[in-house]
């Protein structure tokens, strides 16, 4: 697989994973492996996620976002460059670009106990007063889609030959992220700078990202020979992709994927997107420095070594969320 072009994502059941028979876990550790070697993106099954819980979490997820901007932006803190609460219309662009993605989204993050001494990074979350429901909902996805994570981490760990509990302390009280996603619909396209897309191309920061909505049009990922291929994922399936943390780990073994989510055609602009990822993280002090059996004389080492805070730091700047 790992030299084939692939035309889709391929599609894994994390149960064959939670098994606990050996065959089918390790069919399940070497397919997933192949797919993050090519084209570092595969669609899940058995995820956790029951169609009650979904459900309840996009009716609170649309409910938030169908409130006035300005009460939406009593939730909205600068002063922790969009960790917690809402984040604003056109506030995130891309690494490389000035143009705003025409996005809104909402932070869920890491709970820790007071006690716990990584307690003094994870501001306190944000939760809306109009939607009693949506701190529910949100973070039992945020526990949910962690659990899955932690899952797909052990199955990486195999393929790379580390201990299946490589990453196990690594993210437990990972700095990670739930992101509620609103694609707001444009009334006029007119309007909008001519370069503005609903999110432009790019890759993520984190370890492993778990996104819901995925089934929607839009989503594109961008294969080694430049081509854009569409993500099409059925509807109790999440993708799950590598992050530029991973591939930074493993000197590149493990591909973070350029993707983007394109504009609908014209007529269909004032529409509304969903969609739900969650960034898994690590704890900060976790280093990045490539694995060194990734590290040999035909792949050598390609980036400096860095803690994830760092990195993470880093991106901030870099997508307009934190000041220098």
């Amino acid at each position: 697989m790992q030299d084939q072009l692939l035309d889709h994502v391929p599609s894994l059941d994390l149960a064959d994973f939670r098994s606990g028979d050996a065959a089918r876990k390790a069919r399940f550790v070497q397919q997933l492996g192949e797919a993050y070697q090519n084209i570092g993106f595969v669609a899940l099954k058995n995820h956790g996620l029951n169609d009650e819980q979904t459900t309840q979490l996009y009716a609170d997820v649309q409910a938030f976002f169908q409130l006035p901007d300005a009460a939406k932006q009593r939730y909205e803190n600068p002063a922790l460059a969009g960790q917690r609460g809402y984040i604003g219309k056109g506030k995130e662009h891309a690494k490389g670009r000035n143009t705003g993605d025409l996005k809104e989204f909402y932070h869920v993050g890491q709970v820790v106990d007071a006690a716990d001494p990584i307690k003094h990074e994870y501001p306190d979350n944000i939760w809306p007063e109009e939607v009693p429901g949506f701190r529910h909902s949100t973070f039992l996805a945020y526990r949910t889609l962690e659990a899955a994570g932690q899952d797909v981490l052990r199955a990486i760990a195999l393929f790379l030959e580390l201990p299946e509990n490589y990453f196990d302390d690594k993210v437990k009280h990972g700095n990670s992220i739930l992101r509620p996603i609103h694609y707001f619909p444009i009334e006029d396209p007119d309007a909008v700078p001519a370069d503005a897309v609903r999110a432009a191309e790019h890759g993520d920061i984190n370890l492993i990202t778990l996104l819901m909505g995925a089934s929607a049009d839009g989503l594109q990922v961008k294969r080694r020979d430049g081509q854009w291929i569409p993500i099409t994922a059925l509807p109790d399936q999440i993708v799950v992709n590598v992050g530029d943390m991973l591939q930074r780990l493993t000197n590149g073994v493990l591909k973070s994927t350029i993707h983007r989510v394109v504009n609908p055609a014209r007529e269909k602009m004032n529409t509304s997107r969903f969609s739900i990822p969650f960034f898994m993280h690590p704890r900060s002090e976790m280093s990045l420095a490539a694995l060194e059996h990734c590290v040999t004389p035909d792949n050598p080492k390609k980036e400096a070594d860095i803690t994830a805070g760092e990195f993470l730091n880093e991106r901030l700047i870099e997508l307009g969320l934190k000041k220098k």
